[in-house]
């Protein structure tokens, strides 16, 4: 029996960045009818950074499908001196199923990090923290800093709001110094080196997953 299209490469290894190879060539066999394909991808093959299961589709597709995983946390970014971590953040966003990223303060951003994953994301900008906070407001969103503060809680004993943003300051001076007043929650990533801080764009990652490990169904994942 044929499988069907859209599992088409289900159990074969992922795509990798490190790999000698990277997608997949020519759809070989009858072409699949579905709308969601893309008949230059399924002519040329597909040699995007996309799981299998998205294979030869439509970018629109990918996005329509992913707005039906998205999880209930969106991701802020403070972007006030153009920080170079910014791309890592949204491609760990798209990652983890963020339902929205915020870029908060210049609106462009070093993309290079991203990976062209921000393809995949919705992706917005926000000028100030009082416009971040006007939409967490309308959108029943709390608001959780991260910085390694005096007065900061714990992640590792926090239990994060399930409808929530994530705000993240630069690499180096953290969140700006009235990020706080916006804030619902505050949370600091306990560390026992010398450096003061963590990269920021991997302290986005650990906040991220812990929400994951909270909230998120891990049946879902691919």
């Amino acid at each position: 029996m044929e499988p069907d299209p859209a599992e088409r490469g289900t159990g074969e290894p992922g795509p990798t960045e490190w790999g000698t190879t990277v997608g997949v060539g020519p759809w070989e066999g009858p072409w699949p009818t579905h709308d969601r394909f893309d008949p230059e991808l399924l002519e040329h093959g597909d040699q995007r950074n996309v799981v299998d299961h998205y294979r030869y589709w439509r970018r629109e597709a990918i996005v329509a499908d992913l707005d039906e995983r998205r999880h209930d946390f969106e991701i802020a970014i403070e972007n006030f001196q153009h920080d170079h971590n910014i791309g890592t953040v949204v491609r760990t966003a798209n990652a983890f199923a963020a339902r929205a990223v915020h870029i908060v303060g210049r609106r462009r951003w070093n993309r290079r990090g991203a990976m062209v994953t921000d393809r995949y994301q919705h992706v917005h900008h926000q000028p100030d923290l009082a416009s971040l906070r006007r939409h967490a407001d309308e959108h029943g969103l709390a608001v959780v800093g991260v910085d390694n503060a005096p007065g900061a809680r714990p992640i590792e004993r926090a239990a994060l709001p399930r409808r929530c943003v994530l705000l993240f300051g630069q690499e180096g001076p953290g969140l700006a110094g009235h990020s706080r007043e916006h804030s619902d929650l505050v949370v600091s990533i306990a560390q026992f080196g010398s450096t003061r801080s963590i990269n920021a764009g991997v302290a986005a990652g650990i906040v991220m997953h812990t929400w994951i490990e909270q909230h998120a169904d891990p049946d879902r994942a691919w």
